[in-house]
């Protein structure tokens, strides 16, 4: 058994020993989302290709036999699995980009269809004039090659067109830099794959790249996971007590706001839950926005329910409320464009942290306080989620 194949063979089992790691954990969690749910068969894919593609070393090695069943078998299944690969990773980038329409069976058949024509003409040619495909020695042409990359291409330049899309829109720096690489990863699959024949052919570049990055990808994931509300995307209670611990209010001026939805609960007893998250969803973006087009520091994130956290390190008071008002249009503004059953108004209370001997807690006790005041005084003005 040559030594270059034993190399491939642990490098393979080992990629696919960790992409089966990842695996196993996704699937365990109880509250899998559909961006995850499509990031996992991207994992059974690359493991697929990544045992078919160790068949294949075994094959040119000489440890399996090289007869046209098992070749053809082999080839062919790298081909579905390399474009079940770029398949999975476009059907995940819309998820994340949020296409609409993405799952819709016409969507689905449309995104198919390069794949489904090149799969039959790869199996004509094969039935009429195998020899295009595969010379006297069982070995493949480049006829081959060319059908194994024609589909993923184009599944890539897809995912680069819905990620790179939502970077020209994006005015946050970290999710700028989310939409580029999800849109980038494949070019990085590619450009290991190409290293690999035109540098090192028997080594395992593809699958070492792969995993490399498969796996920083999914370590940012569980970053966020551990910090992020999974509904709304914003921060969560452990991200707010890690921003607190660091002291970011000792050299700046502070203020907290509290913001809650008036009257959230007749949207969850006349709509259902299902658009009592789309409302708390339109109201985190909302409060995204407007944060995004300030030119000072701030923390955004989910207090508990329908309550968010706004800290805003600026000095000017005016500037605190005008993002009020700014806060309370751009609400109305979205709920209005998604032609929701009902307008959002949300009740907001803030208050200043006062010197040394304050601290972020009395603060934020101080603005609930001032929140509740709020809505009070909303309901008395009929200032109140609208039903329509």
């Amino acid at each position: 058994m040559p030594p270059y194949f034993l190399h491939y063979l642990e490098s393979n089992v080992v990629c696919v020993i960790i992409f089966g790691i990842m695996l196993a954990h996704n699937l365990i969690k109880q509250d899998r989302q559909e961006k995850q749910i499509k990031y996992d068969w991207t994992l059974v894919a690359f493991m697929g290709y990544f045992i078919v593609d160790t068949i294949w070393a075994a094959v040119i090695a000489g440890v399996l036999p090289n007869d046209i069943a098992l070749v053809c078998t082999v080839n062919f299944a790298d081909f579905l699995l390399m474009a079940g690969i770029t398949f999975s990773w476009l059907r995940y980038a819309m998820a994340v980009e949020q296409v609409s329409g993405r799952d819709k069976p016409t969507k689905i058949f449309a995104i198919l269809f390069p794949f489904l024509i090149s799969a039959v003409a790869l199996v004509v040619i094969f039935a009429v004039a195998p020899g295009l495909l595969f010379d006297g020695e069982n070995m493949p042409k480049p006829l081959v090659n060319a059908f194994l990359v024609t589909t993923p291409i184009i599944y890539i330049v897809a995912s680069l067109f819905y990620s790179l899309r939502r970077v020209k829109d994006e005015t946050n720096a970290e999710e700028k830099r989310k939409h580029v690489y999800i849109g980038c990863f494949p070019l990085i699959v590619i450009v290991g794959g190409l290293a690999q024949m035109l540098l090192l052919p028997e080594g395992a570049l593809f699958c070492s790249c792969c995993t490399i990055f498969m796996l920083i990808f999914y370590i940012q994931a569980m970053e966020k996971q551990i910090s992020v509300d999974p509904l709304t995307g914003l921060n969560n209670r452990g991200q707010l007590a890690r921003y607190i611990s660091q002291g970011a209010h000792k050299d700046a001026t502070t203020y907290i706001l509290m913001i809650d939805i008036n009257d959230f609960k007749r949207i969850n007893d006349t709509f259902g839950h299902a658009e009592g998250d789309r409302a708390l969803v339109i109201v985190a973006d909302a409060l995204k926005r407007i944060v995004d087009g300030r030119n000072f520091p701030t923390f955004l994130g989910r207090y508990g329910g329908d309550e968010f956290i706004l800290i805003a390190h600026t000095q000017s008071a005016p500037e605190i409320d005008r993002m009020i008002t700014e806060i309370r249009q751009r609400i109305e503004e979205d709920c209005f464009l998604q032609q929701t059953p009902y307008v959002v108004f949300v009740g907001i209370g803030f208050d200043k942290i006062g010197g040394d001997a304050d601290t972020f807690q009395k603060c934020i006790a101080r603005a609930d306080d001032n929140l509740y005041i709020d809505k009070k005084n909303c309901k008395l003005n009929s200032q109140t989620t609208v039903l329509k």
